[in-house]
């Protein structure tokens, strides 16, 4: 589990692709001193288990399922990256639960400044659209932010210039690629009405048939 608040922008350092699978290796001094193998990490949103450690970077393996429904399927030597350590219970929960377990790919249709501060609006399938709402969450390469609005296929954040300055939606533009990942609350809530909804027809089934 993760917060969606990054800490730390890292750069990708190699990359081996085999078959599909891919070993990316993630240069990052500040937070590789606080891992160890077996370690749960936030790359750009999706959790990763980290393989190998060096003296200033980290190594993890990317399934071709991963590889396939992220933006690492066009990750290249040199890409910075969205960091964030797991939640832990002396961690301050600021943004939102965030799994790690991306819902899909979207791209950034505009960026327009607003003041001090940008807003975005991006692109997405009306699967992933359907578990927004405005004033919710969603982590968008592992940042949690809160939904501005919301249209069938589309939604807009803004971005504080700390946001900016401290993860790579500050230089990512229109047409970039971004991992999405809708609050799984939203998720849960659904599969419950629905399992509500058959249980209620089962039951006006079962007395109508008796």
């Amino acid at each position: 589990m993760f917060t969606g608040i990054i800490e730390d922008l890292g750069e990708v350092k190699s990359l081996r692709r085999l078959r599909g699978d891919i070993e990316i290796e993630i240069f990052s001094p500040k937070l590789t001193p606080l891992l160890k193998g077996g370690d749960s990490v936030s790359v750009n949103g999706v959790c990763l288990t980290i393989i190998a450690l060096g003296k200033s970077s980290f190594k993890a393996y990317i399934s071709p399922e991963t590889a396939k429904k992220t933006t690492f399927g066009e990750c290249r030597k040199g890409d910075r990256v969205n960091l964030e350590l797991p939640l832990t219970f002396s961690k301050f929960l600021g943004g939102h639960i965030v799994t790690g377990h991306v819902d899909g790919v979207g791209t950034i249709i505009t960026k327009r400044k607003t003041g001090k501060s940008f807003e975005v609006k991006f692109k997405v399938s009306k699967e992933i659209s359907r578990y927004l709402i405005p004033k919710g969450s969603v982590a968008v390469d592992g940042v949690s932010l809160t939904v501005v609005d919301v249209t069938n296929g589309t939604f807009t954040v803004s971005l504080i210039p700390h946001t900016l300055n401290s993860t790579t939606l500050g230089f990512k533009g229109a047409g970039a690629k971004v991992n999405i990942e809708a609050d799984f609350i939203g998720k849960y809530v659904e599969k419950f009405m629905a399992q509500s909804k058959n249980s209620q027809n089962s039951l006006a089934k079962f007395i109508e048939g008796g």
